[in-house]
């Protein structure tokens, strides 16, 4: 099965486009998949194989999210083994799909997002970088995968839009408000090191997920904030901040990348949400 897997891994990185990221993903998963059942010949592996290894993940813990996911990287690579005629039959086709927990994204208030963004010291050349990152994700909506992959050149500082690889590799144009392009010109004006990569670490390496992370822990402790915050956070809040001005959702989704309008549809159960809470509070007979 390890060959096979070898094989779909390089039809995803070839004939798909995916990014580093998904196939990572993809490998993980499938990796798990491919030791659980190692026993067990591929062309024998069928519904009961499968909702035993289920099973075995429902043992371990994990939530239904993930068990999803993990489900559809084995869709799709019992998918690519029936139609290159590795196997006869597919036997996820039989699955049914697990009832998902329908968890609203987190999101920061304006007010909230405000303070994150005042929150650096911009007496120091780091300081001014993390205002910049912040001032980034919350401007833009993008993915924390999508601003570490930037160049000083994928910003058109005089258009004022951000050239971003989304999933799949696909190129989109995102605005970029005057704020954001201002911080991001008083980091670079203060960065001596003429690396091509927008934002770097200590080291003037490129800053990894990980160290946004760990940026933006530095001021959600400062702040004093209790909410789980990620990265993914300010894409949120970016979302739902848009939708709650009066933002359309096709723009919304365009903005967010997303390749279908279902998954940006989310955020219209938080403005909703919110659209409750102001009438529950200000209405009479509420």
């Amino acid at each position: 099965m390890q060959r096979y897997l070898e094989k779909f891994l390089r039809y995803l990185e070839i004939e798909k486009n995916y990014s580093p990221h998904t196939l990572l993903n993809y490998s993980i998963d499938l990796r798990d998949f491919t030791a659980h059942t190692a026993e067990t010949p591929l062309e024998k592996v069928n519904y009961l194989v499968l909702r035993k290894y289920l099973a075995y993940l429902k043992e371990r813990g994990l939530k239904n999210r993930s068990i999803a996911r993990k489900l559809a990287s084995i869709r799709s690579f019992f998918r690519f083994l029936t139609r290159e005629g590795y196997i006869k039959e597919n036997p996820t086709l039989v699955l049914s799909s697990l009832k998902m927990d329908k968890n609203l994204p987190h999101f920061l208030t304006e007010e909230q997002m405000n303070d994150l963004i005042q929150a650096p010291d911009l007496k120091s050349k780091f300081g001014l970088r993390d205002k910049a990152i912040i001032e980034l994700l919350y401007s833009t909506g993008m993915r924390i995968s999508e601003m570490t992959g930037l160049d000083v050149d994928s910003v058109d500082f005089i258009s004022g839009v951000v050239k971003v690889a989304g999933k799949g590799k696909k190129e989109r144009l995102v605005p970029v408000g005057d704020k954001a392009i201002g911080a991001l010109r008083e980091y670079l004006d203060k960065r001596k090191n003429q690396s091509k990569k927008l934002f770097l670490n200590k080291n003037n390496t490129p800053l990894g997920a990980r160290g946004v992370r760990v940026v933006l822990d530095k001021y959600i402790h400062l702040m004093a904030l209790k909410e789980k915050i990620s990265p993914h956070t300010l894409r949120h809040s970016f979302a739902t901040h848009l939708l709650n001005r009066g933002a359309d959702l096709r723009s919304v989704q365009e903005l967010l990348g997303h390749a279908n309008i279902a998954t940006t549809q989310i955020y219209t159960h938080l403005t909703t949400q919110r659209l409750k809470e102001i009438y529950n509070k200000a209405h009479p007979r509420a």
